[in-house]
C-alpha cells in the first residue's frame, strides 16, 4: 500500500467515524413533545417531573398529601438547557371539580362535562413567592401567566422549559 492509499483510507476513516458519531448525537437527541411537567410541592418547596398529563394538584415528593401543583418553568436566557437560568414563572392548580372532571374526561377519552370559559374560573395560579390564587379568568392571573413573556433586562425573551 502507497503512502497516498493510506493517507486516503486515514481520512475516510476519521470521516465516518465523525458520520457515526452526529448519527449517535441525533438518535439520542430530545424531540417532541415531553411526557413530563414540572411539579413544585409546596409543603416541601421542591420542583420535580411528573406525568405531564397528572392533574394539579397531585400527590407531592415526601407523603400522601395531595399538595403539588404544576410548575411553569422558563429559562432567562431562552436555553432550556441552561439549568442555572431557569426558574419557577408561576404556579397552577385546578379546582377539585374541575380536577375531578378532567381526570374522568382522561380515563374516558370524552371531553369535559364544563366548557373552556367556565373552566378558566376553575384553574387559580400564583407566582412562588404569593400568598394567594388568582383564577385564570381575573385581571391578576392574566398579569401573572403572560408576565413572564415579556424580555429581561437582557433583552432576551424567556422559554418555558421541560424536564
Amino acid at each position: 500500500m502507497t503512502r497516498a492509499t493510506a493517507v486516503k483510507l486515514l481520512v475516510i476513516g476519521v470521516l465516518l467515524a465523525l458520520a457515526g458519531l452526529q448519527v449517535w448525537r441525533w438518535v439520542r437527541a430530545e424531540r417532541g413533545v415531553s411526557e413530563k411537567a414540572f411539579f413544585y410541592d409546596l409543603s416541601e418547596q421542591k420542583l420535580f417531573a411528573g406525568p405531564r398529563d397528572a392533574v394539579p394538584p397531585i400527590r407531592g415528593v415526601n407523603d400522601a398529601q395531595v399538595d403539588a401543583v404544576r410548575a411553569v418553568v422558563i429559562s432567562t436566557t431562552a436555553n432550556p438547557q441552561d439549568k442555572r437560568s431557569r426558574q419557577i414563572a408561576y404556579l397552577e392548580m385546578y379546582s377539585p371539580e374541575l380536577k375531578q372532571q378532567m381526570e374522568a374526561a382522561q380515563a374516558t377519552g370524552t371531553s369535559p362535562a364544563m366548557g373552556r370559559a367556565l373552566a378558566q374560573q376553575h384553574r387559580f395560579v400564583r407566582r412562588l413567592e404569593d400568598a394567594q390564587w388568582f383564577s385564570l379568568d381575573s385581571p391578576e392571573g392574566e398579569q401573572i401567566v403572560t408576565q413572564w413573556a415579556t424580555p429581561g433586562t437582557n433583552g432576551i425573551t424567556p422559554v418555558v422549559c421541560a424536564p
